[in-house]
């Protein structure tokens, strides 16, 4: 992986890119979750990336067709000038999972688009390898686009696929940049726009390779658990677990994944800060993970390593509670030397010189 001149940048003659595009492909099998998802992002939002507001980017184009507002032929030029080169440089944004075109005799999947020289739609896996070649980079939205997601789940008839199942885990772009997965269903708004604005910078410049784990995703944004970002860890550590929703306490027992998920989406909420689903109460279903959701289910059942974990901090968790009681009440004391009477009990003795 090349790691010593960003895209756009000589080691000679520095000539930052005045301008980029990003080519969003909604496609793929989805729903679109991601692309409104993302209207929610305030670090940075959408408008102040395409509008020029943050300091240092390339002036960025937008092509989303849930978001533009041209539609056919003036939507779809982009995306052919694009696969003809004539579009430099551009970041390849997918959203939906890819399905498996070679599995049936006729018909398609997924397509966008006509092809002008066969009258035939231009289906989503043909995009890809028409512009995967030429893309700067390309970024996954959300968990269909970077792992399968719900729609590659057992028993699918698409058998379809993440980006980097489709294209090889080991794909690089031209610059040098493998398949950037930001999961979750949907993508949680600020942790996909953060790292858009990272390779945003990247491109002008100003920011090294994206620094990304084993799987592809920003290690900066899911190198912890969601168990260690949550509010009710405590009682977990306690033993103390909640039977109900709508309890405080751990919600391992009620189906929560937490412990063994990587995930911010606790300690970042979801909009400005707030939600995200164990900040209201909700389980984590594991949706970030390579595994979702097959590994994951059935849903809101005790996790199977749960039940041994969650006994045995129980045990521990009894004991931790009556000694932390013990404490609690001392602390709950202030100091017997505070009161009104007429001698000091402070421990106080003045110095004679």
């Amino acid at each position: 992986m090349p790691d010593s001149v960003p895209y756009g940048r000589s080691t000679q003659h520095p000539s930052p890119i005045p301008e980029i595009h990003i080519l969003w492909m909604t496609s793929g099998l989805g729903c679109d979750g991601d692309s409104v998802s993302i209207t929610a992002a305030t670090q940075p939002s959408i408008e102040d990336v395409l509008l020029g507001a943050i300091p240092g980017l390339p002036k960025v184009h937008l092509h989303n067709p849930v978001l533009a507002y041209e539609t056919g032929d003036d939507f779809l030029k982009f995306w052919h000038m694009a696969s003809k080169g004539q579009l430099e440089p551009f970041v390849l944004v997918v959203e939906g999972s890819i399905p498996n075109e070679k599995i049936k005799k006729e018909g398609y999947w997924a397509a966008m688009g006509t092809d002008a020289a066969t009258g035939q739609p231009i289906t989503t896996n043909e995009w890809l390898d028409r512009l995967s070649s030429k893309a700067l980079a390309i970024v996954c939205a959300g968990t269909c686009a970077t792992y399968g997601g719900i729609h590659a789940m057992s028993g699918n008839p698409t058998g379809c696929m993440g980006v980097a199942d489709y294209l090889g885990h080991r794909w690089l772009s031209k610059a040098g940049i493998p398949i950037v997965n930001v999961p979750g269903c949907p993508v949680q708004p600020d942790n996909f726009m953060e790292t858009l604005l990272y390779l945003l910078y990247q491109v002008a410049g100003l920011a090294p390779m994206i620094p990304l784990d084993d799987i592809g995703r920003p290690k900066w944004l899911f190198g912890r658990t969601v168990h260690e970002g949550c509010d009710r860890a405590g009682y977990y550590e306690q033993g103390d677990f909640a039977t109900e929703y709508g309890a405080p306490q751990c919600i391992v027992k009620l189906g929560c994944w937490g412990p063994v998920v990587q995930c911010n989406v606790p300690k970042r909420g979801w909009m400005a800060g707030i939600g995200g689903c164990p900040n209201v109460g909700g389980i984590c279903i594991g949706c970030t993970m390579p595994g979702f959701p097959d590994k994951f289910m059935p849903f809101m059942d005790e996790p199977p390593g749960a039940r041994v974990s969650s006994n045995m901090s129980g045990a521990y968790g009894r004991v931790m509670r009556g000694l932390r009681s013990i404490t609690k009440n001392t602390l709950n004391k202030e100091p017997k030397w505070r009161h009104p009477r007429p001698q000091l009990t402070t421990g106080y003795h003045p110095k004679s010189y």
